[in-house]
């Protein structure tokens, strides 16, 4: 039942979804937009906008507007609140050089943390939630990109960096980019309901939701390639680690001939088309061996080679150890033969 007010009118039930904001410097516009647009379509019917079944605020200990990477700035809608008013507190990173919040932010995140409050990362987010102390014992998922950063910074913990978003109890990271708004859709649906968290998706132009466990996409390396044909033929390899394409199929696609390919690749890319695939898709396992924990079999077939053993062959070729040898003893890979300039960004 509702509450009535004093006169006499029934009260607004309270809402289903509470979120509170905090944004660090130069944070990152895109991930809180998607998330906070996610609330603001759950919260009301249509596009009216109404905080009735969600509530969202931006907070801060500081009067100033935070200032996104971007350049826009955007106000509080208010100082820090009782954080046993909401059902999560977000933090909001950004710029990982500018990635960070005032004592009293911090002090306060603590205070939420105390209080029982889920506290969620999201981009760089997680780095100030494990500054802060926050994160020990749990999962922490950062974007494949911060990894190294990451490892640098906190060595003695074990990032995720090939999922979208962990959930640990009451700490939830997130990779960041599109990821945000997958999350968002997942609590969404956690507290409003699946109706409500699909009206978001679609109104926004979003396909089928993707769940903490979806992969990360695999970084791509034909960017740096300004050969339009050579661009193209990394694209359809980066798309196709787990299948790979024959080379003849790829010279066909781009309407060339396989010598033509292969003479194209050796100019750009110091090396044969079908070597560089095979060293491309060996250092996406050697990402996968680094960053998760799946098995040896699951990578080999993910990184597209037809068993085990003849991935493990392929790669100690290629390293010097295997990639039982490589997890087990956290070996760096010295020695590989080099796959090309573009390869090595890969990763990097």
């Amino acid at each position: 039942m509702r509450a009535k007010q004093g006169n006499g009118a029934p009260e607004a039930p309270a809402p289903v979804l509470s979120v509170g904001f905090l944004l660090c410097d130069h944070f990152t516009l895109s991930a809180f937009a998607l998330f906070a647009d996610h609330l603001r379509l759950a919260a009301d019917e249509g596009d009216r906008s109404r905080p009735i079944l969600c509530r969202w605020s931006v907070m801060s200990a500081r009067a100033e507007p935070a200032r996104a990477s971007c350049g826009v700035t955007v106000a509080r809608t208010g100082p820090l609140a009782d954080p046993r008013g909401f059902d999560y507190i977000v933090v909001v990173g950004g710029l990982l050089s500018g990635t960070h919040l005032d004592d009293e932010t911090i002090a306060y995140l603590r205070q939420a943390a105390a209080a029982g409050t889920t506290l969620v990362g999201v981009c760089t987010g997680s780095f100030v939630l494990v500054r802060a102390g926050l994160m020990s014992g749990r999962r922490c998922c950062v974007s494949w990109y911060h990894y190294h950063d990451f490892l640098a910074e906190f060595p003695h913990h074990e990032p995720v960096a090939d999922r979208l978003f962990v959930i640990d109890g009451d700490r939830i990271t997130c990779a960041g980019g599109g990821g945000v708004a997958d999350l968002a859709t997942h609590l969404v649906e956690r507290h409003v309901g699946r109706a409500v968290a699909q009206k978001s998706r679609h109104v926004l132009l979003l396909d089928r939701p993707r769940t903490g466990t979806d992969a990360q996409p695999v970084p791509a390396i034909a960017d740096a390639v300004s050969d339009d044909r050579v661009r193209r033929a990394l694209l359809m390899m980066e798309q196709h680690l787990a299948d790979p394409l024959p080379i003849a199929d790829i010279a066909r696609r781009l309407k060339v001939s396989t010598r033509q390919l292969e003479r194209l690749f050796r100019q750009v890319m110091g090396d044969k088309p079908a070597t560089f695939y095979r060293a491309l898709r060996l250092r996406y396992a050697r990402w996968l061996l680094d960053t998760t924990d799946r098995s040896v079999t699951d990578i080999a077939l993910e990184a597209g080679f037809s068993d085990c053993a003849h991935f493990s062959r392929q790669f100690k070729a290629a390293h010097g150890f295997t990639p039982s040898g490589a997890r087990a003893g956290g070996v760096a890979a010295t020695g590989e033969r080099s796959p090309g300039i573009a390869a090595t960004r890969l990763f990097d």
